[in-house]
């Protein structure tokens, strides 16, 4: 199983921007899936951007143009750069990573956005 290592949550005004980081356990590459979800209060969680098979990668439609999703094979990190950001993208954010069979997820940053 992957361990998972968020940080970059905060509070932040509407508008503004924050990056969050998730550093794995085992080299980025070799994780079949890799990505992002969010649980904004009293909701489900949701995708928000996602790697699969390290090439191809889908956004959820209401980040799209707002938010990228990089990774940095030599530090074993995968990246969310948040722009514009709005008050509906407070949610608490998980990192998520399928390898091997498994499903593992990170322990969650809190993202707020003030309006």
């Amino acid at each position: 199983q992957v361990q998972l290592v968020e940080s970059g949550g905060g509070l932040v005004q509407a508008g503004g921007s924050l990056r969050l980081s998730c550093a794995a356990s085992v080299r980025i590459f070799s994780i079949n899936a890799m990505g992002w979800y969010r649980q904004p209060p009293g909701k489900q969680r949701e995708l928000v951007a996602q790697f699969i098979s390290g090439s191809s990668i889908n956004y959820a439609d209401s980040v799209k143009g707002r938010f990228t999703i990089s990774g940095d094979n030599a530090k074993n990190t995968v990246y969310l750069q948040m722009n514009s950001l709005k008050s509906e993208d407070t949610a608490v954010y998980y990192c998520n990573a399928y390898y091997r069979g498994m499903e593992s997820w990170g322990q969650g940053t809190q993202v707020t956005v003030s309006s």
